[in-house]
């Protein structure tokens, strides 16, 4: 059973993925941009496998 908690993680987890896929695919990629959003990625991750 999935707690509210839990999908709003897996929303937030879908939105970096995207926002990630996004800036990798521009011709310049901000790579401070993509280590920040890849480090938000993975804590949001990391506390789902808590749950």
């Amino acid at each position: 059973m999935q707690t509210a908690h839990f999908t709003a993680l897996e929303a937030k987890h879908a939105v970096l993925d995207r926002k990630i896929s996004a800036e990798s695919q521009r011709p310049l990629p901000d790579t401070a941009a993509l280590a920040k959003l890849k480090k938000l990625k993975l804590r949001v991750k990391e506390e789902m496998s808590a749950l």
